[in-house]
């Protein structure tokens, strides 16, 4: 059976920048970059997205487009006769499913934060108030499974549909849109009256914050943030590798997905800081930035019901499209072990993934007296430290010595791969870099995330 093609690159730039862009260039980036010295900081986490995540994405294509296959069986393909490397598919596959434990969940919850704005649900509610419908809704089971459902139908049905009429054409114009919206969204920002000081904050560069944070934590949260940002080392992004053609260089591909992911991930804070600091709410991390800290600002704003409904609908594609490009690798990872249709695939893995995703439903309710990292953690912290501190830093560790050992694929065949056809070339003079200094580089940030 020949294998599927894209039929542009920009749709490939699209679906692998909307592989990458998730929900942490919203929640985590706007405040990392806030707390450490605003553009300072962004102009140091751009020189670790060069050096750190860029490689390794280059490095995951290569792999993707020699092999023609998933992470499942390229190592299979490109390994040396009677060497190990194919073990390396169960790391690639084990965080494709765990990312999706837990982030099925999460764009559940997108969609209905996008229904309960839509219906004004937190008109007229003061902060505690927005604070107790979050509570709520984690103390609801039943809600939280029916959005898991839908999400996971609605993408996998899109799966389904094939490479190019579905996944490519669905994604292409869900990333379009979602840059429509997040123009729309930091222009109104950006003028909102009062905004000014929180745009200050945002970008004027501050080397005082910095050191008052600490230089080194500040350097550390920027490699950490260049490192996760592109969900590199489980084979995320190979699959997209072996869709396309030789036309071509990698490098160039690569660059352009790392630009679309930081542009959305900077964008973000354009929508947040200026409102934030135009009602006076502290702009917070992590989930509570999204589903407390925003909806309140929603309140407070002229219009606030539709500009709240547009950020979740815009929360929800970036959700989405990250979904639908990791249900297409794990769709690969059964057609390509097992040579079962695509349908079948989809069945099975529709019941797997419902299934896979229910400890972290019940982690917040149900289960909640389980608190596997300490006081007040839930399953899904757990399942997150899982892939983002383990599967993703070991992961990259084994494509880098993959395609820079003469024990695995080797330097010479990895460059060949990633400079074959037009555009930026992968330097040569990068070899020792990429052989011994990176891969420390990620060891370190591996370590680092168990002492932390």
């Amino acid at each position: 059976m020949e294998r599927e093609k894209f039929s542009s690159r920009l749709g490939f730039i699209l679906i692998s920048a909307g592989c990458a862009i998730g929900l942490g260039n919203v929640w985590r980036f706007p405040y990392i970059v806030g707390k450490y010295g605003g553009a300072a900081f962004v102009l140091i986490y751009l020189a670790f997205l060069l050096v750190l995540g860029l490689p390794i994405v280059v490095m995951e294509f290569s792999v993707g487009r020699a092999s023609k296959k998933s992470a499942a069986l390229s190592f299979d393909v490109l390994e040396p006769k009677g060497s190990k490397w194919h073990l390396t598919k169960y790391i690639a596959m084990a965080g494709n499913y765990m990312l999706m434990m837990f982030y099925t969940t999460v764009a559940g919850w997108m969609v209905l934060y996008f229904l309960k704005m839509l219906k004004g649900d937190f008109t007229g509610l003061d902060a505690e108030a927005t604070a107790r419908e979050f509570d709520n809704m984690l103390a609801n089971p039943a809600v939280m499974t029916f959005f898991m459902v839908i999400i996971v139908l609605i993408c996998f049905a899109i799966c389904a549909q094939g490479l190019v009429a579905g996944v490519e054409r669905i994604t292409k114009g869900m990333m379009l849109l979602l840059f429509v919206l997040l123009l729309v969204l930091a222009v109104h920002s950006v003028f909102l009256e009062g905004g000014a000081p929180g745009l200050e904050f945002y970008l004027k560069p501050d080397f005082g914050k910095m050191r008052e944070a600490g230089l080194g934590e500040a350097v550390f949260a920027a490699m950490g943030q260049s490192f996760f940002t592109l969900s590199i080392g489980i084979g995320a992004l190979a699959i997209f590798g072996s869709y396309i053609g030789r036309e071509k260089r990698l490098t160039g591909e690569a660059i352009s997905i790392a630009l679309l992911d930081t542009m959305v991930a900077f964008m973000s804070g354009l929508i947040i800081f200026p409102a934030c600091f135009a009602y006076e709410i502290e702009p917070a991390s992590g989930p509570s930035l999204i589903f407390i800290t925003l909806p309140n600002v929603f309140n407070h704003m002229a219009g606030g019901r539709l500009w709240g409904a547009l950020f979740f609908i815009f929360m929800a594609f970036a959700a989405l499209s990250t979904v639908i490009a990791v249900f297409q690798n794990i769709i690969s990872f059964a057609t390509d072990l097992t040579g079962c249709s695509v349908k079948k695939a989809v069945f099975w893995n529709i019941i797997a993934i419902i299934l896979l995703s229910m400890p972290c439903v019940l982690g917040f309710n149900v289960w909640s007296g389980f608190q596997p990292l300490g006081p007040g953690t839930t399953i899904q912290d757990l399942e997150d430290f899982i892939l983002s501190n383990n599967l993703l830093p070991i992961g990259s560790v084994l494509y880098l010595l993959f395609c820079t050992s003469r024990y695995g694929w080797g330097f010479k065949n990895f460059l060949k791969e990633a400079n074959e056809g037009d555009g930026l070339p992968f330097p040569a003079w990068a070899r020792v870099y990429v052989s011994y200094i990176l891969p420390l580089i990620v060891l370190f940030i591996f370590i680092e995330g168990y002492l932390g």
